[in-house]
């Protein structure tokens, strides 16, 4: 992988330079990269675009089978609170790095700079193609629910209808030439969309955390492995981004009602196979949990722009840096629109892909989507390990950026027990 050399009258420099810096601009010049786009997104656009890719109730809503079926109730409670509370250590320690290093490359540029020169090319290439596989199969499998989600409500709605796994491709196909499209307009346009997801996601919620509350649906695997696959139901807004203290605390809170509310455990997750919607219709009717349902979807289509938003700015700086065997077509920014629409599409068709094995397998597409998103949490990790073992070294001398953990308890707590829990559930 090669990057681009320092613009002239710039120093290839210290990171220090940027804390000095009062434009964004200038810091990307202190760092070797010429601005390409258009900085249109507001406060407002950027806060709403954080919000909007955690998606908390839509992501509850997707996963909230997996927990409740396989280790019951106890499960969905605890291991949200559990799983959350250990990715927020991961989200100090990427936004520790990433605050350092503020470039579309994010990881792989922060893995590069981490760690010394001989080895720099090799890192960013391998944790770039970490991030860029992560990138497309976490979006194609949130499309995929996205599409899920909608079909259950067909079938609440329409008694007769019934969910194949060609009805699903062909929808999750579909939803993603619409967030490509969106994501091929004017940077403005795109910020004021952006900026209108923070108020999508503000919609309200409306045995739960004792051992009478744990079932066994695994087959015989037992009460421990059915509790410890409830941590699954985290997978969502951990892979799609970074955890927050707000999923946390928003997403445990939701559970808990949900599962307060639930009812009978055997009459779940019925006939539109979403338990999250099954429980809407036992408790509001069909036609209030069908309005409050569209809610959900709505958010979760939020999830998926921001998600695709995200993605192709990462193939945009990994093709500019060499990492792509494209000679930097898919780095070229549209003269009109001032976005990377080449990228944009290269990520809608290449996430098309792996929905596709559903028509063969829905359990090897699930083992698919399942095993790749572990390349998503090993770009996180390695530049994290890297930060620790080499922030010293001559050739590195990380100088944190903003936001900094610090060399003290709290930020080799945080640093160490996010790599540990990541292998964890990655095992």
């Amino acid at each position: 992988m090669s990057s681009n050399p320092p613009l002239p009258g710039y120093q290839a420099a210290s990171i220090s330079s940027l804390l000095d810096s009062d434009s964004d601009d200038d810091a990307l010049k202190a760092l070797g990269y010429a601005p390409s786009f258009t900085r249109e997104f507001s406060n407002l656009a950027t806060i709403s675009f954080a919000f909007s890719i955690m998606g908390v109730c839509s992501s509850v809503a997707s996963t909230f089978n997996t927990p409740l079926l396989l280790g019951g109730p106890a499960s969905v409670t605890w291991c949200w609170l559990l799983g959350g509370s250990n990715c927020v250590l991961l989200e100090g320690s990427i936004a520790e790095i990433v605050s350092a290093y503020p470039t579309c490359g994010g990881l792989y540029t922060a893995s590069a700079k981490l760690c010394p020169r001989k080895y720099r090319a090799r890192v960013g290439w391998v944790v770039g193609w970490l991030n860029i596989l992560g990138q497309f199969v976490g979006l194609s499998s949130t499309e995929f629910g996205l599409a899920n989600m909608i079909l259950a409500a067909v079938v609440v709605a329409r008694d007769d209808f019934v969910i194949t796994p060609g009805k699903a491709v062909r929808l999750t196909t579909a939803l993603l030439f619409v967030h490509g499209i969106l994501n091929s307009l004017r940077t403005r346009h795109l910020a004021l969309l952006t900026s209108s997801f923070l108020f999508v996601n503000m919609h309200p919620a409306s045995y739960v955390f004792g051992s009478d509350g744990l079932v066994d649906g695994t087959g015989g695997w037992g009460r421990g492995m059915s509790f410890l696959l409830g941590l699954l139901t985290y997978a969502a807004p951990a892979t799609i981004a970074i955890a927050t203290l707000g999923t946390l605390i928003i997403g445990w809170l939701l559970n808990i009602t949900l599962i307060l509310v639930s009812g009978p455990l055997y009459l779940l997750p019925g006939p539109s196979g979403s338990a999250f919607l099954a429980i809407l219709s036992m408790r509001l009717g069909r036609g209030p949990a069908l309005a409050l349902w569209s809610l959900v979807c709505l958010t979760a289509f939020c999830v998926c722009q921001s998600g695709l938003q995200a993605g192709l700015r990462t193939i945009y700086a990994f093709s500019r840096d060499g990492g792509l065997p494209d000679g930097g077509y898919f780095a070229r920014v549209n003269a009109r629109s001032k976005t990377p629409i080449r990228a944009v599409w290269l990520t809608v068709l290449v996430s098309v892909l792996p929905g596709l094995l559903d028509l063969a397998s829905p359990i090897a597409a699930m083992a698919i989507f399942a095993m790749i998103s572990m390349s998503m949490d090993l770009s996180y990790i390695v530049p994290i390990i890297l930060r620790r073992l080499f922030h010293a070294h001559p050739e590195v001398q990380f100088v944190p950026g903003p936001f900094a953990l610090g060399n003290g308890v709290m930020g080799w707590v945080a640093n160490w027990g996010c790599v540990v829990w990541t292998l964890f559930g990655g095992i």
